[in-house]
């Protein structure tokens, strides 16, 4: 009967907390992030309800393309020469930390140009629950910030740019099995 109780607290806390972790949107889909005019970045991003938690992962040829956080103004002018950080692996997951507004180009001559762009737009939520410490919170790249007059995020400090190796997918899901095989001790404990 104690293994039966362990089990369904086990599952539980399983349950909840995979509830609670966000979608992962592969920006255009199976065409991935590219020059091509197969995707329309503004389209796409529009048909997305993004929120905290989700993940953005941009999926490309790195020899070809790149992927840089801008300031809204340099998105609008495609200006690649005052970005916020670069990423180049070609597949780079960023994790979406803050409500607001992620603008990302591709920095390649004349690519941002033809429409490789996307504003990533997170609404903020109805009701705010407290902010936690989050062993999932890994971000690659400095979250926006939020300014009434350009809520893009400040372009002053440019990070060199930066291979992404981690996972936060699999970050992710070992953490949540590290906590939840806590909690299933913890039940233990208490009974």
């Amino acid at each position: 009967m104690v293994l039966v109780k362990h089990l369904t607290a086990l599952f539980f806390f399983v349950g909840v907390i995979g509830v609670s972790s966000g979608s992962v949107y592969e920006v255009g889909d199976s065409h991935g992030w590219n020059n091509d005019s197969s995707v329309d970045y503004t389209s796409w991003a529009s048909t997305k309800n993004f929120h905290v938690g989700d993940i953005i992962r941009f999926v490309y040829n790195p020899l070809e393309n790149n992927v840089m956080q801008v300031s809204r103004k340099s998105f609008h002018a495609c200006n690649s020469t005052d970005f916020v950080s670069v990423i180049i692996s070609g597949n780079d997951s960023i994790p979406i930390t803050r409500p607001g507004h992620y603008y990302y180009i591709c920095g390649v001559p004349g690519h941002c140009q033809a429409g490789q762009k996307v504003d990533i737009r997170v609404p903020k939520p109805s009701s705010s629950p407290a902010p936690s410490a989050s062993p999932s919170s890994w971000s690659p790249i400095p979250p926006p910030t939020e300014h009434p007059s350009d809520p893009s995020p400040p372009a002053g400090n440019a990070p060199s740019p930066s291979k992404n190796t981690a996972s936060p997918s699999s970050i992710e899901y070992y953490s949540k099995w590290l906590l939840a095989f806590h909690l299933f001790i913890a039940v233990g404990f208490l009974h």
